[in-house]
């Protein structure tokens, strides 16, 4: 099956040339071509077969087939006219030369396309005023399928290529502000430590033990002054430093009163005994319930969603699910869920989001815990 559907159009370009070539070699009537058949059926052949190199030269293959069947209506004029095999495989040509990316190349593969055709029709000793019109017009019309096909191979091509910048501008956004976060978890527990090593050293008598806390104190200071500094560096004009401690697990219970307050009706549910979660981790796990419920309100149109929060030995499991429809129409693409993947990828967890059985959304991750208990 897999051969079939790449290999198929070849062989369907191979069977019409075997048919054009029978076709010429059997035509004995009085409309017959006049040059010899050992001429005629190789020559048919191989205007058919010049459609196989059109994978390696989009452009050239098709345009090579019109031209050679022009050429061929030099040497009669009833070769090219009499064979309906030639006339699918300029058919095929003139959709393909429709279909090519460069526009020169584009509006060159008309050209050949319509003069060929003129060409032939003129070649033909039975040909009519109206063939004139009639016959470049069918090619041409062929070329502009191909066109149309082309503009929208190249709109959706455009739309994939937004898709995938923005979702690499969502997760450097996502990573910018998970380091603005870590950065106030780091910088408090170096605070802290600065002040303790200050407070101790204040306390003990002069000596080799105090200079060593000097110089702690020292570099955690340092360090707080470059985390700043980076910090600075990684805001955008305009962004406002967070003042407040960051929130956790521990604080869910105001962040779903305020999702309840906006109209989605939220349930809690923990399992397992909780544990205390480096600040990080903590913060992380936090971020991905209120992205949950973010997307079940704002997004998937839900009128429930039920949060749960399952400690296990070596894990944090994560799930928001709801009864809507999903973000971004169910496809779980959208950016806030990139945001989401993200954050779990830097703690070496897994996410999966999609619609759930029986209907709605699903959004659920696995946090490890390794060396929390």
């Amino acid at each position: 099956m897999i051969w079939l559907r790449r290999h198929g159009l070849d062989l369907l370009i191979v069977l019409g040339a075997v048919g054009a070539a029978v076709e010429v070699g059997s035509n004995e009537g009085p409309g017959a071509p006049t040059v010899s058949p050992w001429f005629a059926v190789p020559a048919v052949a191989f205007v058919v077969l010049a459609l196989l190199w059109r994978r390696r030269w989009p452009f050239a293959a098709p345009a090579a087939l019109w031209l050679i069947a022009a050429a061929l209506s030099f040497a009669d004029g009833r070769l090219v006219t009499d064979t309906a095999s030639l006339t699918a495989a300029g058919v095929a040509a003139a959709f393909l030369l429709g279909q090519v990316r460069d526009d020169v190349q584009l509006r060159i593969g008309l050209a050949v396309v319509v003069g060929s055709a003129a060409i032939i029709v003129w070649n033909d000793p039975t040909h009519s005023t109206g063939d004139f019109v009639f016959t470049p017009a069918l090619f041409a019309i062929a070329w502009l399928a191909g066109f149309a096909l082309r503009e929208r191979s190249v709109q959706v091509e455009a739309a994939e290529e937004r898709a995938e910048q923005a979702a690499q501008l969502a997760v450097a956004e996502e990573r910018t502000r998970i380091a603005r976060e870590l950065h106030d978890i780091v910088a408090h527990a170096v605070s802290v430590m600065v002040l303790q090593a200050g407070a101790v050293r204040h306390r003990l008598p002069p000596g080799e033990d105090e200079e060593a806390l000097r110089d702690v104190e020292r570099t955690g200071r340092t360090a707080l002054t470059e985390m700043r500094r980076l910090l600075g560096a990684m805001r955008r004009e305009g962004d406002e430093a967070e003042r407040g401690p960051q929130p956790g697990l521990g604080e869910l219970d105001p962040l779903l009163d305020d999702f309840r307050r906006a109209g989605l009706p939220v349930q809690l549910m923990v399992d397992g005994e909780a544990v205390g979660l480096p600040r990080a981790l903590d913060l992380s796990a936090y971020r991905i319930i209120q992205e949950g419920l973010t997307n079940a309100l704002k997004h998937a149109e839900a009128t429930r969603a039920d949060v749960v929060v399952r400690y296990g030995p070596d894990e944090l499991q994560i799930s928001v699910r709801d009864n809507g429809r999903g973000p971004a129409g169910g496809d779980g693409l959208g950016h806030g869920l990139v945001g989401v993947r993200e954050r779990v990828r830097i703690y070496g967890g897994e996410m999966t989001a999609g619609t759930a059985n029986g209907g709605g959304f699903t959004l659920s991750a696995r946090l490890p815990l390794e060396g929390v208990r």
